[in-house]
């Protein structure tokens, strides 16, 4: 089963009739989002599914992310469960460079987006790697891993680096966000 594709100005015009879902993970969540948006980061989907089937019963699933890449995932992985649902062309990126509207929750600490954290941690350890390799020349090799990383990740237009960061605790929906958006779905 494939799954369809929404720009981000279609997608405005038919956000009313659609179900949203964000797949980043919390912290990339609370940096801005549709209107809407109920967030179930990538990690938690198969948790989700029973609610994502109930609320995919009711109306259409718009699958959205940063940049459409991990929607996409997101929504190969439902049609293999027999859950249609579409991507946002471009992710939050397209939706924001068009200027539509976007939320953050009130009243609360807003994360670093897992972009910026991917830069901080490649970027401190190809120093680390620069620095030891001063003592022990065989650490340099940490510098030349993450870059041949930094180069398969824009190849292949994921990254390695991402899904080890979005298991940190503060990249983790809390259990009682995830249980709640699960209910309302399942209503």
């Amino acid at each position: 089963m494939a799954y369809t594709a929404l720009t981000a100005d279609r997608a405005n015009a038919r956000l009313h009739e659609l179900t949203v879902i964000d797949v980043r993970t919390p912290g990339e969540y609370a940096t801005g989002h549709l209107p809407g948006a109920h967030n179930i980061p990538l990690d938690h989907l198969d948790t989700a599914l029973p609610a994502l089937r109930t609320a995919a019963g009711r109306g259409d699933l718009l699958i959205v992310c940063a940049s459409g890449a991990r929607s996409a995932t997101a929504c190969r992985r439902l049609a293999d469960q027999g859950i249609t649902a579409a991507t946002l062309t471009g992710g939050t990126t397209a939706w924001t460079q068009l200027g539509h509207d976007t939320h953050r929750p009130a009243g609360t600490r807003t994360p670093w987006a897992m972009e910026r954290q991917v830069r901080l941690t490649a970027g401190l350890l190809v120093l680390a790697g620069l620095a030891a390799g001063q003592k022990w020349s065989a650490a340099r090799r940490l510098s030349a891993g993450i870059a041949g990383g930094l180069v398969l990740s824009a190849v292949t237009n994921t990254c390695g680096m991402a899904a080890v960061l979005a298991r940190l605790p503060h990249n983790q929906p809390r259990t009682a966000d995830l249980e709640a958006t699960l209910a309302v779905l399942t209503a």
